[in-house]
């Protein structure tokens, strides 16, 4: 099956699709040999590799070099994060889907932030209709922010989330992203009623893949998360280099670190 396929089908199942998220293609070349079945990028995480703040900030062109990057060396299935789209024009969203697609990737998050949903539909059927002209498809993770920026009254956010699902269901989603939804009882419910794959982001407190895979979840994706834990670590060996100098610690550190220079080679 083309990437394409094999990427629709992971969703699936039999199994929830554990999804880490890259940033550049050594992060994307470790992560695929660990074992994933399909790597995603980051926004944020690429726009801070590349020296932008997260939300919109990151100049398409670096977006599309970099997934080519990744894309190259990638065995597997890449799906990109792409924020809002960078625009909200609908013709030049639909340039950017067609880079996006050139670049190698067969899937996308496309968020609706504190748009009106009505307009994020629309960028959906745009993406939607991209990516036929493309003949490429494309799988469309359709993400509402209603928990992650608290857009309604918190009595309010499950029906809307329910909501914006059906809406851009209808409008050509692939899959429904509820970042921030963490709760195993709402998780549950959320899958129950949102008639497409279900896409949790993992952090703190969230349940486990084996427990979201039983509450109905189909996917479950990293996000920053081992961006930061990789950047955590440089700061802390790099400290530690400052304050001695000692090469010691470093190695300590980087012991176990993949030979990229023979994967690649």
């Amino acid at each position: 099956m083309s990437h394409a396929a094999t990427f629709q089908a992971l969703h699936k199942g039999p199994d929830i699709l554990i999804l880490p998220n890259a940033w550049d293609a050594a992060s994307a070349a470790i992560m695929a040999d660990a074992g994933a079945r399909a790597v995603a990028t980051s926004s944020a995480a690429v726009a801070w590799a590349h020296g932008y703040a997260d939300g919109d900030h990151l100049p398409v062109p670096i977006l599309i070099r970099a997934l080519e990057e990744i894309a190259r060396i990638l065995p597997v299935p890449l799906t990109a994060d792409i924020e809002g789209g960078y625009t909200d024009d609908l013709a030049t969203l639909a340039e950017t889907i067609r880079a996006v697609i050139g670049a190698g990737a067969v899937g996308i998050n496309l968020e609706d932030g504190t748009r009106d949903p009505d307009l994020h539909a629309r960028k959906i059927e745009a993406a939607r209709k991209a990516a036929a002209g493309a003949g490429v498809d494309l799988f469309i993770n359709a993400r509402t922010d209603v928990y992650l920026k608290r857009l309604v009254p918190a009595e309010q956010a499950e029906a809307e989330a329910v909501r914006r699902a059906g809406l851009y269901a209808g409008a050509g989603a692939s899959g429904i992203f509820i970042p921030f939804a963490n709760d195993a009882a709402l998780i549950g419910r959320l899958a129950a009623a949102v008639a497409l794959p279900l896409n949790i982001m993992g952090f703190a407190g969230v349940p486990k893949a084996a427990d979201l895979q039983a509450l109905g979840a189909r996917r479950l994706s990293s996000a920053t998360g081992l961006f930061r834990a990789a950047f955590a670590t440089v700061k802390r060996v790099t400290e530690a280099f400052l304050a001695d100098g000692d090469p010691d610690a470093v190695a300590q550190a980087a012991q176990g670190a993949q030979d990229l220079n023979a994967r690649f080679g």
